[in-house]
């Protein structure tokens, strides 16, 4: 199924009541992660220097009136986290993964309280893969 079809049924779904913050957060970053892979083979552009990340857009465009606020804010913490902590060429590195892995954890787990750890491999391995 393509990018854009999943995207669309993801919001479908979301829209429709189907999944919880959680399983949407998790489903909404491994599309992101995607939707990076496929844009650094078409055009691979500088994504750093990209106004906004690929989670933030794709949360823009499924949000809904019903997306709790809390969602919003953990994608806004995600995207703005790495740019702060990350190095050129951080990934090829423990001490730049054990920053970036520690910064995201204070997120996901110090911040939120959210005790997930497929979420918070899915939010590294679009963070790695984005930035």
């Amino acid at each position: 199924m393509a990018l854009g079809e999943r995207l669309e049924k993801l919001k479908e779904r979301h829209e429709q009541g189907q999944l919880h913050s959680l399983q949407f957060l998790k489903e909404l970053l491994t599309l992101a992660r995607e939707v990076v892979e496929a844009e650094q083979k078409v055009d691979p552009v500088d994504e750093q220097a990209r106004a906004k990340a690929a989670l933030t857009e794709l949360f823009a465009e499924t949000r809904n009136g019903d997306t709790p606020v809390i969602v919003e804010r953990i994608v806004a913490d995600i995207d703005n986290l790495v740019r702060v902590v990350r190095f050129p060429g951080w990934q090829g590195t423990k001490q730049g993964e054990r920053e970036v892995q520690k910064a995201l954890r204070k997120v996901v787990y110090v911040d939120y309280k959210i005790k997930d750890g497929d979420l918070f491999d899915r939010a590294f391995g679009y963070v790695r893969q984005y930035y």
